[in-house]
């Protein structure tokens, strides 16, 4: 599938891998749980590793794997939720990461243009024929009453 990254489409190389899976190879991504327990053995992967972070989780205890961190997944699980729009800010602000932080699960197009206000630069889409709305959806607004991470 095809993703928004830095503002263009581009490929995906990224696979989720769930807590009772094997990891196999190639650019994955992993719990933060999983990361938490496992980490020193997973730094060794053959690929870029990466985590999900979900509303609930804690940020706390995950600087220590910011340098090795290829990406970080925001998983939204329902629209209701907003704690991810904190967590990619403390991410960006707190934690100074630099790499890439992505949006995926339910999010609305509505929302992408707050999302890369506060540090998200790549889209996953649940649909494939969302991703033009959502490109689009990064240009919402040409006034900005807040600041942004960038």
């Amino acid at each position: 599938m095809q993703i928004i990254k830095d503002n263009q489409i581009t490929n995906d190389t990224w696979g989720h891998r769930p807590d009772d899976t094997e990891l196999g190879g190639g650019d994955i991504t992993i719990s933060l749980a999983r990361l938490q327990q496992n980490g020193k053995d997973l730094i060794n992967h053959k690929g870029k590793l990466g985590v999900r972070i979900l509303p609930s989780d804690s940020l706390e205890g995950i600087a220590d794997y910011l340098p090795k961190l290829a990406l970080i997944e925001l998983y939204f699980p329902e629209l209701a939720d907003g704690r991810l729009f904190s967590h990619a800010w403390l991410l960006r602000n707190r934690y100074h990461y630099a790499g890439e932080i992505r949006a995926t699960g339910h999010y609305l197009p509505d929302q992408v243009f707050y999302l890369s206000r506060v540090g998200v630069n790549s889209f996953y889409p649940e649909k494939a024929e969302d991703l033009l709305v959502t490109l689009a959806s990064l240009n919402d607004f040409s006034v900005k009453y807040q600041p942004s991470v960038k």
